[in-house]
């Protein structure tokens, strides 16, 4: 039987295991292996259509696999023990009944897992909705709806934490709330797994990436084992457009525009630079060593596989 009261299981891990999931002839998730491991935020990331929502889906029990499998500390979800406790989740910002207020859908939350009452006012706390915890859920704004659905997610005190696009309608405060409440669950030991559009913000919030593509894990790796691979780029913006000229010309097919008076040079050091653009008489604004981004890293990760792409006019 289940121990309903037993203290929270930390350590635990999330692992697909040639993880495969077609619908008639596409191919959502295709052969994915990879570990997401505890104490760490993992980022899942990919363009639309990835697989990245069934992925999330699989693990949770809500799709079934065409082969392979996804388990929680080395079980599918639908054979754990008292899941709640195991693994919150949020998928959805608007899952909960649009004419329930949210205090009554996370006690029947509560009630149905078989959770203290008492954790229900905690995470309505813990989330800010205490103002409008007494209202139907229907009447909330992105962003409380958002609150509400990861409330609910931790309302078992889970090990582990599967949120999809957590900050979508998040004020800059609320973003950043999410951000301290990830990185505080993942320094208890606790495994969080998200995805996001906002790259900007995972590469603040993430120890490890995982990129999806058409459905096939393109990289797994820590953040900074990520960005270290680009060749570091120098970056240079010219005083005036006369001068912007004059760079562009002296550094030739090593540099690529990126502003209407700034540059990305690849190959050469920033003394270089700077010794070319005095060279050619051009006056200079900023010279410096770029950062690898997450941004790059990932366009270059993802440029021949989105599913859905604009046709310039």
């Amino acid at each position: 039987m289940c121990d309903r009261f037993r203290p929270t299981r930390l350590n635990l891990v999330i692992e697909l295991k040639e993880l495969t999931k077609r619908y008639g002839d596409r191919t959502a998730v295709d052969r994915i292996t990879a570990t997401v491991p505890s104490g760490q935020v993992t980022a899942l990331l990919g363009p639309n259509g990835a697989g990245k929502s069934t992925a999330m889906r699989i693990v949770l029990g809500l799709d079934r696999p065409t082969a392979g499998a996804a388990l929680v500390d080395g079980r599918r979800y639908a054979d754990l023990c008292d899941p709640m406790r195991l693994v919150g989740a949020h998928l959805d910002a608007r899952a909960f009944h649009p004419r329930r207020s949210g205090r009554a859908g996370l006690l029947a939350l509560a009630r149905y897992n078989g959770l203290p009452r008492a954790r229900v006012r905690a995470v309505i706390d813990q989330v800010g909705i205490g103002a409008v915890a007494g209202r139907p859920a229907g009447t909330y704004s992105l962003g409380m709806a958002q609150r509400l659905g990861i409330a609910g997610a931790l309302l078992g005190d889970p090990g582990t934490l599967i949120l999809d696009e957590p900050v979508n309608g998040l004020d800059a405060d609320g973003v950043r709330w999410v951000r301290e409440l990830l990185r505080t669950w993942a320094g208890e030991g606790r495994t969080v797994l998200l995805s996001s559009h906002l790259i900007s913000e995972v590469a603040l919030i993430a120890d490890r990436i995982m990129v999806i593509g058409r459905g096939r894990l393109l990289a797994d790796a820590p953040l900074a084992e990520l960005t270290a691979d680009r060749e570091a780029a120098v970056e240079v913006a010219a005083a005036d457009q006369e001068s912007f000229a004059l760079l562009a010309a002296a550094l030739g097919e090593h540099a690529e525009k990126t502003g209407h008076d700034r540059l990305r040079v690849r190959g050469w050091p920033a003394a270089e630079v700077g010794r070319r653009a005095h060279r050619a008489g051009a006056v200079l604004r900023e010279l410096r060593t770029g950062t690898p981004s997450l941004e790059e890293a990932y366009v270059r990760l993802v440029e021949n596989e989105a599913e859905y792409v604009a046709v310039p006019r």
